[in-house]
């Protein structure tokens, strides 16, 4: 019989190996039928400093009833169900499926249509993974902005530079073979916890391009196909049913076409808006990135020992949270990493974070947001969201200097104090930064959070949280302010059918596993109901 082992705790110098004891001893079962095991979650609790311990969370196939565990192991029987795919459905197909975007939720949709047998065509508007790599590397070492293949637009979506965090709240069998395909495609690392199981598994943003690239591959090697540069500028609707889409190559008929976007494909939202297509402002998060030497942040989480942690478990990061009128949250903390410029149009700047597969610079930074409800957005249109983006990030694009990409920054206890920092202080960011008021590229419900918010997590590190931190931003890109609206069935669009909004570009996803997911089961829908093109 299957059962599910949780709150398994080894001290975390302790490998993966020793398993089999601990679970005898703790259900009383000879080591010698526990032969077939595995771990389903693995997380570090870092609650007492004096020993550190891995927390895991086990499946076990033993030949008798539910046995009786030493607390605090808790047991239960298994009842998950396997993953499928649904068999073709019998509705024809006029034209191959179009995807529109090579990101998470692009790319996977792509592969499980294709692997299923209907070629997919996938149109990236920016170019192929190795091309951006060069591409951002110019504009980091200080040269010109390319509007289409950037940190945010081109092979592998803005996940592709964005750390390579494969965190995911929901669970089961679609997630779990979204983690088993990217492990797949390079993902797992020799010497790392996998993938599969670990609470926090990160691949870096050097890693993720390999990933990337052995998706694509995967994808043409069922027949499917991906058209780089090319960007979809127009649909073609005829009685609520999608007839085809125009691009910067020419038009292409379809009936069925996945909108994958990517949250920063304002052109497409207007061009939508513009042809009638059903959208929905959606509250999206904004705020700064705050950065700390990544020696302070070790210190605090890892307490005395953390010399002794650093050598076994690498940089440390952190969570917090501060409640208040508005709830101020870190969001996608970047261990041993980096800021860098969220921008996909001249004349706007944005930051964001991301690290290498091992997080090995000095500093480390997270998002510190606000949820910007959509009262807030000056306007009622559906499009409120986006101009409200535009607008700070106009403002900050100006005072890192016009063209410059300079990044606004401010020290933490001036800010506090509503004073510019005398000096630019020292960051992570490649371009160089400008001293400056950060209040002015913020919302005032941002700069009233982060007011009452930040001396409460000073107090949450007892005194250390504010010292030394440096405020960047805005970071205004950690999600859309857009939603294209789906049916919850079928998941096509209600007022154009054959149109099947995906991801975090459609306001469905927060992060690389979840717009995965969210691309797997859209393939599914579509593999439901059509048959493969001839």
């Amino acid at each position: 019989m299957l059962f599910r082992v949780s709150n398994v705790r080894l001290p975390v110098e302790e490998p993966e190996t020793a398993l089999p004891q601990h679970l005898s001893r703790a259900l009383g079962v000879p080591a010698g039928e526990l032969a077939r095991w595995r771990i389903v979650r693995k997380a570090l609790d870092l609650r007492d400093k004096r020993q550190l311990q891995f927390v895991y969370n086990l499946e076990i196939d033993i030949p008798e009833a539910i046995p009786k565990a030493v607390p605090p192991v808790h047991v239960e029987a298994v009842a998950d169900p396997p993953f499928t795919m649904p068999a073709p459905g019998s509705a024809p197909l006029r034209q191959r499926p179009i995807v529109v975007g090579s990101g998470p939720g692009g790319l996977v949709c792509a592969y499980f249509l294709a692997q299923m047998g209907y070629r997919p065509i996938v149109l990236e508007r920016g170019t192929k993974v190795s091309d951006r790599i060069r591409d951002v590397q110019r504009f980091d070492a200080g040269g010109p902005f390319h509007p289409e293949s950037n940190y945010l637009f081109g092979e592998g979506g803005a996940g592709t530079f964005s750390d390579g965090k494969l965190t995911c709240r929901s669970t089961g069998p679609d997630v779990m073979r979204v983690l088993e395909l990217l492990a797949e495609c390079k993902g797992q690392q020799p010497g790392k916890p996998s993938i599969l199981y670990y609470h926090r598994p990160h691949l870096g943003s050097n890693r993720l391009p390999a990933v990337v690239k052995a998706l694509r591959q995967r994808i043409e090697e069922f027949g499917g196909e991906v058209r780089f540069l090319t960007r979809v500028e127009d649909l073609h609707i005829r009685a609520g049913q999608l007839q085809g889409v125009t691009t910067s190559s020419g038009f292409l008929p379809a009936s069925v076409v996945v909108l994958a976007i990517g949250h920063s494909a304002r052109d497409t939202y207007r061009m939508l808006a513009a042809r009638g297509v059903p959208l929905s402002p959606k509250p999206f998060q904004f705020g700064v990135r705050i950065e700390h030497p990544q020696e302070l942040v070790n210190a605090v989480q890892f307490g005395p020992r953390h010399d002794y942690y650093e050598q076994q478990l690498g940089n440390a990061d952190y969570s917090l949270v501060a409640h208040g009128h508005h709830d101020l949250f870190t969001f996608c903390m970047c261990a041993g990493g980096y800021i860098i410029p969220s921008v996909s149009q001249e004349g706007y700047f944005a930051t964001n974070g991301m690290s290498l597969s091992k997080r090995d610079s000095p500093y480390a930074n997270s998002g510190l947001v606000v949820t910007v409800p959509t009262e807030a957005f000056e306007g009622n249109d559906v499009l409120a969201g986006v101009r409200l983006q535009e607008h700070y990030e106009a403002i900050a694009y100006t005072l890192g200097g016009h063209g410059e990409y300079r990044c606004p920054v401010q020290r933490a206890t001036d800010f506090l104090a509503q004073r510019v920092s005398r000096s630019a202080p020292t960051t992570s960011y490649p371009r160089g930064v400008a001293a400056c008021d950060l209040r002015a590229v913020l919302p005032p419900l941002v700069i009233e959070a982060l007011m009452e918010g930040l001396p409460q997590m000073d107090r949450r590190w007892q005194g250390r949280f504010l010292a030394s931190a440096v405020l960047a931003g805005p970071e205004s890109r950690g999600s859309s302010p857009v939603r294209i609206d789906r049916d919850n069935h079928t998941r096509e669009s209600p007022g154009v059918s054959g149109l099947y909004p995906v991801g975090e570009g459609a306001g469905y996803a927060g992060g690389i596993v979840s717009a995965a997911v969210d691309g797997l089961r859209t393939a599914k829908a579509i593999i439901a109901k059509y048959s493969p093109v001839e």
